[in-house]
Protein backbone atom coordinates (compact mmCIF):
# COMPACT_ATOMS: atom_id res chain seq x y z
CA UNK A 1 0.00 0.00 0.00
CA UNK A 2 2.92 2.18 0.69
CA UNK A 3 4.34 1.79 -2.80
CA UNK A 4 0.85 3.08 -4.27
CA UNK A 5 0.45 5.91 -2.15
CA UNK A 6 4.33 7.36 -3.05
CA UNK A 7 3.75 6.73 -6.75
CA UNK A 8 0.16 8.13 -7.35
CA UNK A 9 1.47 9.80 -10.38
CA UNK A 10 3.12 7.27 -11.78
CA UNK A 11 0.39 4.87 -11.51
CA UNK A 12 -1.68 7.50 -12.42
CA UNK A 13 0.10 8.49 -15.77
CA UNK A 14 0.75 4.28 -16.53
CA UNK A 15 -3.48 3.99 -16.73
CA UNK A 16 -3.65 7.54 -18.76
CA UNK A 17 -1.39 5.66 -21.44
CA UNK A 18 -2.99 2.37 -21.27
CA UNK A 19 -6.72 4.39 -21.83
CA UNK A 20 -5.00 6.30 -24.65
CA UNK A 21 -3.59 3.56 -26.33
CA UNK A 22 -7.14 1.39 -26.21
CA UNK A 23 -9.38 4.12 -27.36
CA UNK A 24 -8.88 4.55 -30.75
CA UNK A 25 -9.89 1.10 -30.71
CA UNK A 26 -12.92 1.26 -28.73
CA UNK A 27 -14.05 4.71 -30.53
CA UNK A 28 -13.96 2.58 -33.99
CA UNK A 29 -15.57 0.01 -32.70
CA UNK A 30 -18.71 2.13 -31.04
CA UNK A 31 -19.04 4.40 -34.15
CA UNK A 32 -19.83 1.37 -36.13
CA UNK A 33 -16.93 1.71 -38.59
CA UNK A 34 -14.29 -0.79 -38.94
CA UNK A 35 -10.67 -0.28 -39.45
CA UNK A 36 -9.35 -2.68 -42.03
CA UNK A 37 -5.67 -3.45 -42.91
CA UNK A 38 -4.29 -2.84 -46.55
CA UNK A 39 -4.94 -6.05 -47.43
CA UNK A 40 -8.08 -6.06 -46.71
CA UNK A 41 -8.69 -2.27 -48.57
CA UNK A 42 -7.27 -4.96 -51.67
CA UNK A 43 -10.06 -7.44 -50.84
CA UNK A 44 -12.69 -5.10 -50.75
CA UNK A 45 -11.40 -3.32 -53.37
CA UNK A 46 -11.18 -6.10 -56.46
CA UNK A 47 -14.05 -8.25 -55.22
CA UNK A 48 -16.70 -5.71 -53.82
CA UNK A 49 -15.80 -2.54 -55.95
CA UNK A 50 -15.14 -0.23 -52.86
CA UNK A 51 -14.54 3.37 -52.95
CA UNK A 52 -11.13 4.37 -51.57
CA UNK A 53 -11.86 8.24 -50.51
CA UNK A 54 -8.90 9.87 -49.91
CA UNK A 55 -9.32 12.71 -47.42
CA UNK A 56 -5.69 14.35 -47.29
CA UNK A 57 -4.85 17.65 -48.62
CA UNK A 58 -4.09 17.98 -52.27
CA UNK A 59 -0.48 18.45 -51.76
CA UNK A 60 -0.39 15.20 -50.13
CA UNK A 61 -2.28 13.25 -52.65
CA UNK A 62 -0.23 14.46 -55.47
CA UNK A 63 2.53 13.17 -53.31
CA UNK A 64 1.29 9.74 -53.48
CA UNK A 65 -2.21 7.79 -53.42
CA UNK A 66 -3.85 4.64 -53.57
CA UNK A 67 -4.31 4.12 -57.06
CA UNK A 68 -8.28 4.42 -58.63
CA UNK A 69 -9.39 6.60 -54.77
CA UNK A 70 -11.20 9.52 -55.57
CA UNK A 71 -9.76 12.53 -53.59
CA UNK A 72 -12.35 14.44 -51.38
CA UNK A 73 -9.92 17.11 -49.14
CA UNK A 74 -11.72 16.15 -45.41
CA UNK A 75 -12.40 20.07 -45.00
CA UNK A 76 -14.50 19.74 -48.42
CA UNK A 77 -15.94 16.49 -47.90
CA UNK A 78 -19.67 18.20 -46.25
CA UNK A 79 -19.96 19.94 -49.27
CA UNK A 80 -19.03 17.00 -51.77
CA UNK A 81 -21.52 14.37 -50.16
CA UNK A 82 -24.21 14.92 -53.13
CA UNK A 83 -21.27 13.43 -55.68
CA UNK A 84 -21.26 10.62 -53.56
CA UNK A 85 -24.55 9.32 -53.18
CA UNK A 86 -24.48 6.87 -55.72
CA UNK A 87 -21.74 4.46 -53.63
CA UNK A 88 -24.05 4.66 -50.92
CA UNK A 89 -24.62 0.84 -50.37
CA UNK A 90 -20.83 0.39 -51.75
CA UNK A 91 -18.01 -0.26 -49.21
CA UNK A 92 -15.82 3.20 -49.09
CA UNK A 93 -12.69 3.04 -47.71
CA UNK A 94 -11.69 6.20 -46.25
CA UNK A 95 -7.64 7.07 -46.58
CA UNK A 96 -5.69 10.46 -44.88
CA UNK A 97 -2.10 10.24 -43.64
CA UNK A 98 -2.60 8.51 -40.23
CA UNK A 99 -6.04 7.09 -39.70
CA UNK A 100 -7.12 10.34 -37.96
CA UNK A 101 -8.97 12.73 -40.73
CA UNK A 102 -10.21 9.43 -42.32
CA UNK A 103 -11.63 8.71 -38.95
CA UNK A 104 -13.73 11.63 -39.07
CA UNK A 105 -14.76 11.58 -42.71
CA UNK A 106 -16.25 7.94 -41.71
CA UNK A 107 -17.94 9.60 -39.03
CA UNK A 108 -19.54 12.46 -41.56
CA UNK A 109 -20.18 9.86 -44.29
CA UNK A 110 -22.37 7.60 -41.37
CA UNK A 111 -23.89 10.40 -39.95
CA UNK A 112 -24.82 11.31 -44.02
CA UNK A 113 -26.21 7.79 -44.23
CA UNK A 114 -23.70 5.21 -46.03
CA UNK A 115 -23.89 2.38 -44.29
CA UNK A 116 -20.52 0.31 -45.55
CA UNK A 117 -17.74 2.89 -44.35
CA UNK A 118 -14.28 1.20 -43.58
CA UNK A 119 -10.98 3.10 -42.20
CA UNK A 120 -7.92 2.37 -43.68
CA UNK A 121 -5.59 1.62 -40.02
CA UNK A 122 -2.13 3.49 -39.98
CA UNK A 123 -3.35 5.78 -43.19
CA UNK A 124 -1.49 5.82 -46.49
CA UNK A 125 1.81 5.21 -43.71
CA UNK A 126 0.31 1.24 -43.12
CA UNK A 127 -0.23 1.25 -47.18
CA UNK A 128 3.96 2.07 -47.76
CA UNK A 129 4.99 -0.40 -45.03
CA UNK A 130 2.60 -3.46 -47.10
CA UNK A 131 4.84 -2.61 -49.66
CA UNK A 132 1.62 -2.08 -51.85
CA UNK A 133 1.80 0.50 -55.13
CA UNK A 134 0.89 4.10 -55.36
CA UNK A 135 0.15 6.42 -57.98
CA UNK A 136 1.45 10.14 -58.42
Amino acid sequence: MDFVTQNIWLIALALLSGVMLVLPALTGKLSGVLQISPQEVVRLFNHEDALILDVRESSEYRDGHVPKSRHIPLGKLKDELGSLEKFKDRAIVAVCRSGSRSQSACGLLRRAGFTKIHNLAGGIGAWDQAGLPKER
